[in-house]
């Protein structure tokens, strides 16, 4: 799905910790968010603290905003979420791309 930078968004910073004690809390940051209208981008540049609850969180978030034609986009995975990610089998950008709408490079 292409992204049209034009149209309006709405950014979240996901806290320091995405972990099973807090997933909950950050559930409910993405779901308020997510009621917005536009579409939503999601920045991981704060994530200190991930598990496999916080990607099954992101992976769900992400295929119910391309289920509901609302592209859902990632933005500034953290070292701490990428070592997540590469533990829970993402062993590749391609693979990360795939399953996770990042933007990159400005774009």
């Amino acid at each position: 799905m292409a992204l049209d930078p034009t149209e309006p968004k709405w950014s979240l910073r996901l806290p320091a910790d995405c972990s099973i004690a807090a997933v909950r809390s950050v559930y409910d940051l993405i779901r308020e968010a997510f009621g917005r209208e536009q579409r939503l981008e999601i920045d991981c540049s704060s994530v200190d603290k991930a598990d496999v609850t916080s990607i099954q969180l992101l992976l769900s978030t992400a295929k119910t905003g391309e289920a509901q034609g609302r592209p859902v986009v990632l933005t500034s995975f953290s070292q701490s979420l990428r070592n997540t990610l590469r533990r829970a089998g993402f062993a590749s950008e391609a693979m990360l791309d795939q399953h996770f709408p990042q933007k990159k490079d400005g774009t």
